[in-house]
């Protein structure tokens, strides 16, 4: 019994000693996520905006791909968005920026419409499936 609750204190103490490292996540794994926003809330993209800070903060070294179709294109749409400052900072943290070109077609939205750091493929949703093949965690963007 003495060294059940010896093994027991010693356990709770590497668990504690482990939550004091700081809020940064400790891994050798780099983390891959790939976010997916679908919407043109305003709140939805704000939420988005907060969740990649949060996230960033907790793993700096993490590769982040933010991917835009529907009316989600709305967040890289210079005329649109109210979150140009908000996209050029995090794109300078290492998120990586995504917009569909099929949405651009079927909203006559011409690439030079986009905001600066931001690059285009085929199929937003592809690109999505393709991350989630190799690996990449999925967050789908939302209140």
């Amino acid at each position: 019994m003495k060294k059940v609750l010896i093994l027991l204190a010693a356990f709770c103490l590497s668990v504690a000693a482990q939550a004091q490292t700081g809020s940064k996540v400790a891994t050798t794994k780099k983390l891959k996520v790939v976010f997916h926003l679908t919407s043109s809330d305003t709140t939805v993209q704000k939420s988005m905006a907060k969740q990649l800070n949060n996230f960033l903060n907790a793993a700096p070294n993490a590769k982040v791909e933010v991917v835009c179709h529907n009316s989600g294109i709305s967040f890289l749409h210079k005329a649109k968005t109210k979150f140009a400052d908000k996209v050029h900072d995090l794109s300078a943290r290492g998120v990586d920026f995504v917009a569909c070109e099929n949405t651009m077609r079927d909203r006559n939205i011409k690439r030079e419409e986009l905001v600066d750091e931001c690059r285009t493929v085929p199929a937003g949703v592809v690109e999505v499936v393709m991350k989630q093949n190799k690996g990449w965690a999925y967050v789908r963007a939302t209140q």
